[in-house]
């Protein structure tokens, strides 16, 4: 039992180099994990990198392995509210206790690595270590793990993944992982192990050839979505959609995915054939999987923060697009499964995003949008952002409030003035993963009557 609250345990982590702190090395974390006795080996691993869709699509592997019967363990980043989100076991956060408990018992080899080297271990990297050994002594059948940014360096590809999955590649983190898919998709692709399988979201053509010689050169087998497995129809349905899959071992039709968006039955697609591919389904055998399992897999698939429903009359989403390839999914996405009339957006970016771009797929979906930041250091002032958006949709179109819950609470007093003559009012809160999950914490705690730990921020 250790000494050490939870609170105490969140700021030790806090208090190292942030993610946003990049070392291209894997040295300090393979070093930490040896120590450890290498747990990330004890188990099979499904290895999920891409720059859209990651944590989704872990969070539906992770939802067909339970339904298998599994034991599993996931491990994502970033969160919305709690960093216990990041390690879950059976799909539910690491208790505050057991997170306290595992930081105790990692803690002494901590110390050892920090001190053998110049630079001390990253918060990322320290999650990483918590993560595989949390999920060896639970123990976990298989660990479903998200890489935190690009792939060959991250620190949780110390780990083999058996199946490595690839989400769609598009430009994100530009100034770290290269400036275009390909350079980016060369970063991606050393997830990529032998005798492995990669399994392969829609791709662009340039990047499907960078992850298939990857995948030649290591030896590893290929499934491509569109070729090996993809979906074959969809159809909006209220709370979600209707979708058939092709997978690697059969076709299963009729599956209710109770999430919006053509990107996430996509998602949904990569998922199966990720745990196709982990269990043996091909083909010529059936596997361990059918069409009633897949069935109650997906309908309890979540997805907190992407395209959320969090508070009705008016309906208020928040969504955690955070690049200009997310935005537009997200834009179609709204379109496609909402009929609202006004929409307001609120709008909150990182500085270092492509925010012009993000505005140009919102401009022509919003009615206005209300420019603000998060709590974040490396949040654009909505001054600043403000001013951006007015070149995108005109000075008229555009309120700037500081404060998140300013923010929240012009756009939802628009959204209802507005829908008196206009139709059904709506609001999109979106812009980065922070800005969602502060705003889902903001909307929750109003519901609920209690006091909002955002309102003297900035």
């Amino acid at each position: 039992m250790s000494d050490l609250s939870y609170a105490e345990v969140s700021a030790k982590l806090q208090a190292r180099w942030p993610e946003s702190k990049i070392d291209p090395t894997l040295d300090r974390v393979r070093r930490l994990v040896e120590l450890l006795g290498d747990p990330q080996k004890t188990y099979p691993v499904v290895h999920l990198t891409g720059t859209n869709g990651k944590t989704s699509t872990a969070r539906m592997v992770d939802a067909l392995l339970r339904e298998a019967g599994l034991r599993t363990g996931r491990f994502t980043s970033p969160h919305l509210e709690s960093v216990r989100e990041r390690i879950t076991l059976n799909g539910e956060p690491i208790e505050e206790q057991r997170f306290v408990e595992v930081y105790a018992e990692i803690a002494p080899y901590v110390d050892v690595v920090d001190s053998e080297n110049e630079h001390p271990l990253s918060f990322f990297e320290v999650m990483t270590a918590m993560a595989f050994a949390a999920f060896a002594d639970a123990p976990v059948d298989v660990a479903i793990v998200e890489v935190g940014l690009g792939g060959t360096w991250d620190s949780t590809n110390v780990a083999d993944g058996i199946v490595s999955v690839i989400t769609p590649v598009a430009v994100d983190h530009a100034h770290i992982l290269g400036p275009d898919p390909v350079t980016i998709a060369k970063d991606k692709a050393g997830i990529i192990k032998p005798g492995g399988t990669a399994v392969i979201s829609q791709q662009s053509l340039e990047v499907l050839e960078v992850l298939q010689r990857r995948a030649a050169e290591v030896g590893a087998q290929v499934a491509r979505e569109g070729l090996e497995f993809g979906v074959t129809s969809r159809t909006v349905a209220v709370g979600g959609q209707l979708i058939s899959i092709q997978g690697l071992g059969g076709t299963y039709e009729e599956i209710f995915l109770p999430l919006h968006g053509e990107y996430q039955a996509h998602n949904a697609a990569t998922a199966l054939a990720a745990v196709e591919a982990l269990l043996g389904a091909t083909a010529q055998t059936e596997g361990r999987i059918d069409n009633e399992l897949v069935q109650a897999g997906f309908a309890e698939a979540t997805s907190p923060g992407r395209l959320e429903v969090v508070r009705t009359s008016p309906t208020v989403i928040v969504d955690a697009a955070h690049n200009p390839h997310g935005a537009e999914a997200t834009a179609a996405a709204v379109t496609e499964a909402f009929a609202f009339n006004p929409l307001i957006g609120v709008l909150g970016c990182m500085k270092d995003k492509d925010v012009y771009a993000i505005l140009e797929a919102y401009e022509p979906i919003m009615e206005t949008v209300v420019c603000t930041r998060n709590s974040f250091d490396r949040s654009m002032p909505a001054e600043e952002l403000g001013e951006i958006a007015a070149e995108v949709f005109g000075e008229d179109r555009v309120l700037v409030r500081p404060k998140l819950i300013d923010a929240i609470d012009d756009a939802i007093r628009l959204a209802e003035e507005n829908a008196i003559a206009m139709g059904t009012g709506g609001v999109l809160i979106t812009g980065s993963v922070i800005t969602a999950g502060e705003a889902r914490t903001l909307l929750v705690r109003k519901q609920k009557g209690a006091p909002n730990p955002y309102e003297a921020g900035r």
